[in-house]
């Protein structure tokens, strides 16, 4: 397993937890966390062990307190085609690993993105939200004006990024950016509980229906439909449809292989 500086990865029980660790920096979003990152999602992409993906941080206060404003400030326009943070996160909401943000203190700015690319978010009541980029002269550029619409509505998403308003756990919950609310001490529990029942389910359908989410959700129904009948096609073909339908009339638990 590789050595990184500005986070920590390590693999157990088919979770790779990926923690943030830059606490003093209340865990900014630099290039080089960036580039760990996606060495990190590169790695767990081609390890048939690791099914769920945890993403949190070292510090109970901050989450991810947005990108680094210094380096912000020292790029230029056209710095921003290449593909960076939005890459990134782009190559998160596509992974065929379960995604999970776990955040506990501040999600601000790019780390309110991060989140946001994750498939399922939990939160603890200390979480606060937010996407304060136009007090800087900018906007969310790593998919924020796009997942969070999607998630909590356009009105909403305009008002959180118009306002710059923070927002916190319960908040968040209500509108429907946050899957999970728990209490600090259930925080742990919450995720090892959310893991463990996605890791029962059959590996391939797992990630077909990510795939059939994703890709269907902008398309019109009928070809979104199409994309799931033609998964399902897939999802017949597998051992895991054998064994969890004969696991079902055996009234036992599926035997999964991991892929």
């Amino acid at each position: 397993m590789k050595n990184y500086e500005n986070i920590i990865v390590r693999k157990m029980n088919g979770i790779m937890w990926l923690t943030l660790n830059r606490p003093e920096m209340r865990n900014a979003l630099d290039s080089q966390t960036l580039n760990e990152m996606d060495s990190a999602f590169t790695d767990a992409e081609s390890d048939k062990d690791v099914r769920v993906i945890v993403i949190h941080a070292t510090s109970g206060k901050a989450f991810a307190a947005g990108a680094d404003i210094k380096q912000l400030h020292e790029r230029e326009g056209l710095e921003m085609l290449a593909p960076g943070m939005q890459g990134l996160y782009s190559k998160i909401e596509s992974s065929s690993k379960v995604t999970i943000a776990a955040v506990q203190g501040y999600a601000l700015g790019g780390g309110c993105e991060l989140a946001l690319a994750c498939d399922i978010r939990i939160a603890s009541k200390n979480a606060k939200f937010g996407l304060p980029e136009l007090n800087l002269g900018i906007i969310p550029g790593a998919g924020g004006t796009v997942r969070l619409a999607k998630l909590v509505g356009k009105g909403r998403a305009l008002d959180m990024i118009l306002t710059g308003k923070i927002i916190d756990g319960e908040e968040a919950e209500r509108i429907g950016l946050v899957t999970y609310i728990t209490e600090e001490e259930s925080f742990t529990k919450t995720i090892e509980k959310v893991s463990s029942d996605i890791m029962k389910k059959g590996p391939v359908a797992v990630q077909l229906v990510k795939l059939a989410l994703h890709k269907g959700f902008d398309l019109d129904s009928g070809s979104a439909m199409w994309i799931e009948k033609l998964s399902q096609v897939v999802a017949f073909s597998t051992e895991d449809k054998k064994e969890g339908t004969l696991a079902f009339l055996e009234k036992r638990e599926a035997n999964f292989s991991n892929r």
